[in-house]
C-alpha cells in the first residue's frame, strides 16, 4: 500500500476547527480517523469540530478522556469518538467494541498507539504538532483517501 503525506499549517484554533469541518464532510461510513500529537496540539478540538459540522454547532460533545468512547448518532451513521490514553492493552480496545466499530462508523481515535496491528490499514493518520508561531497537521494517507484530501486540500 503506498502513503502520500500533506502537511496543513494551522495558524489559529478557527483553522483548526476549519480542517475538523472539511474532514467531517469528506468522511464516510468505515473510515478510521486516527488523532495523534502531543497533549494541547489540538485532537479534541479538531475532533469536536467534525462532530459538530455533522450534528450541529450547538452538540456537546465533551472529551471522551474518562469515559473512553462517546457515540453520536447522526443520519448516516454513527460516528465513534474514542480517547485510549488510558488504556492498558489492545484488548480493552476490543472491548470498546472498536472493531466492529471501524466497519460500522466513523471513528475518530485519539492516541490510538494501543491498537497496535488492530489499526485500519487505511486509517487517516493526522498528527498535530505545536510549532513556535503555529500548530502543523501532518496527514498521512492510503489511496482510500487520496482524492478526498486533494479536495481538503483544495478548500484549505
Amino acid at each position: 500500500m503506498t502513503l502520500q503525506t500533506l502537511d496543513i499549517p494551522l495558524c489559529d484554533a478557527a483553522a483548526t476547527d476549519a480542517l475538523g469541518e472539511r474532514l467531517s464532510a469528506a468522511a464516510q461510513i468505515g473510515d478510521c480517523i486516527l488523532l495523534k500529537g502531543q497533549i494541547g496540539a489540538g485532537k479534541s478540538a479538531l475532533a469536536r469540530a467534525f462532530i459538530r459540522a455533522r450534528l450541529g454547532p450547538d452538540t456537546e460533545v465533551p472529551s471522551p478522556t474518562f469515559t473512553l468512547v462517546q457515540t453520536y448518532e447522526t443520519a448516516d451513521g454513527d460516528i465513534w469518538h474514542a480517547d485510549l490514553y488510558r488504556l492498558g492493552d489492545t484488548q480493552e480496545a476490543v472491548e470498546l467494541g472498536l472493531t466492529e466499530a471501524f466497519d460500522t462508523a466513523i471513528t475518530l481515535i485519539e492516541w490510538p498507539d494501543i491498537l497496535g496491528e488492530m489499526t485500519p490499514t487505511d486509517a487517516l493518520i493526522v498528527e498535530l504538532s505545536v510549532r513556535e508561531d503555529d500548530h502543523l497537521a501532518h496527514l498521512v494517507f492510503s489511496d482510500r483517501w487520496a482524492q478526498r484530501i486533494q479536495q481538503i486540500a483544495n478548500d484549505a
